[in-house]
């Protein structure tokens, strides 16, 4: 501490005589003054991550944004890496990696990449497992194999901190640190790093948790039905009528696939048959809305019902010719598709808090008829007459009339033409 216009004397002082002015300036210290900036900055950014810009958005705009911020902080940052595990029937993790004037950059690893000499040789692979930091220093003389992968190829870093963002439940995730800079993160700022990441656990736990959320509910009940949940419309009785054509498809002879064939082959078909016939659902626009065992309901809503119709028989011949490609050493997958066009109630069904997603009605036990007809007369696609009246004149063919069980008149079922 100094003073202008005049010395301190401290002997004066002691002898009781008052210097008449006096102007006290502190000393500014830089690496202070640097510090002070950067505890400002850390809280900001806690305080923003925190807030409901940052939770409105994806995992890469969060990257890139979080990025920005710790790079305007002055923080030497070169790479940021989010590594995000999730849960989802085809993917363990999401990984997300930023760099200033780049595009952000977001891979989706498949379960297996667990496996990977790719994944076993990471260092971040270690901070998942152990959930404890690391700070590693890069040998650019030894090129280690993390240091190839997508993330880092190409970029001469010196230092990487990896923090793991932990959280109580079983779906680890982490963030990385990486600069260019030959001296690397001083400990001041690998100390706010530390400070910022439970902050930023926190947004991507809030993340994470809306993507299982949307993934769950579109794996297990379809996209419309999972929106329909989102939307609250979760009570018990609560139906909706809607029309709609409808696809049935069941795999032929699995009961006798059962009884010769181990538990573990039998689940193997299982998926291979679905493998052939869900995405071609999709495909054509449909929804899955109940598995029953080896059969497939699904339904294809529309304003126009010709349409709904050509989108059916789109997903139905699509799942059949790719079953016919199948290719199985100890028996041959085949199915039967019925196709229908009606009104059905379409909402929850159960008891209490157990509660399921549903199509009733006469017209879904219409279909569910027309597919047994499909099994006893070896046709491997049938349709109503409703059905077949609202596809293109030639499309299908009339193949007689059905007695089915549950209906007093008999059905006039459609097959496809021969020049469909």
């Amino acid at each position: 501490m100094r003073c202008k216009h005049g010395a301190y004397d401290g002997r004066a002082h002691a002898a009781g005589v008052k210097p008449t002015h006096m102007l006290w300036v502190l000393d500014t210290d830089p690496a202070m003054q640097q510090g002070r900036t950067l505890t400002a900055a850390i809280s900001a950014t806690i305080e923003w991550l925190a807030g409901d810009e940052c939770h409105a958005l994806d995992e890469a705009a969060l990257a890139a944004e979080l990025g920005r911020r710790l790079r305007s902080a002055g923080l030497p940052l070169d790479h940021l890496g989010l590594y995000l595990r999730t849960l989802h029937p085809e993917i363990l993790a999401h990984v997300v990696g930023w760099a200033p004037d780049e595009p952000v950059q977001v891979y989706r690893r498949p379960h297996d990449f667990v496996r990977s000499a790719a994944y076993l040789s990471h260092p971040i692979a270690r901070v998942l497992e152990t959930q404890t930091p690391l700070v590693l220093r890069v040998d650019p003389q030894r090129d280690a194999p993390w240091t190839q992968s997508e993330l880092f190829k190409g970029r001469p870093l010196v230092e990487l901190v990896a923090l793991p963002l932990r959280t109580p439940d079983a779906l680890p995730s982490a963030v990385s640190f990486a600069t260019t800079r030959s001296t690397g993160f001083t400990a001041a700022e690998r100390a706010a790093f530390d400070r910022l990441a439970p902050a930023l656990r926190n947004a991507c736990e809030l993340l994470n948790l809306r993507q299982v959320e949307l993934t769950l509910l579109d794996t297990y009940l379809g996209t419309l039905t999972g929106r329909r949940v989102l939307e609250g419309r979760v009570r018990r009785g609560e139906l909706e009528r809607l029309e709609a054509a409808l696809l049935l498809c069941d795999l032929r002879e699995f009961t006798e696939l059962s009884n010769r064939l181990p538990s573990e082959r039998v689940l193997e078909l299982l998926d291979a048959y679905f493998g052939c016939v869900v995405p071609a659902i999709d495909k054509a626009g449909g929804e899955v809305i109940k598995f029953m065992g080896d059969a497939v309901l699904a339904f294809f809503h529309r304003e126009d019902a010709s349409a709904a119709c050509a989108a059916a028989l789109q997903g139905a011949v699509t799942a059949l010719d790719s079953l016919q490609r199948q290719q199985t050493p100890d028996c041959e997958l085949r199915a039967g598709v019925a196709l229908h066009y009606g009104t059905v109630s379409y909402g929850n069904i159960g008891y209490g808090h157990r509660l399921d997603f549903t199509l009733i009605g006469p017209d879904v036990n219409l279909v569910s008829r027309l597919q047994g007809v499909c099994s006893t007369t070896g046709q491997a696609l049938l349709m109503s007459r409703r059905f077949a009246e609202l596809l293109r004149p030639g499309t299908a063919k009339p193949v007689g009339a059905h007695l089915l069980k549950g209906f007093a008149q008999p059905v006039d079922l459609y097959a496809l033409s021969d020049h469909h």
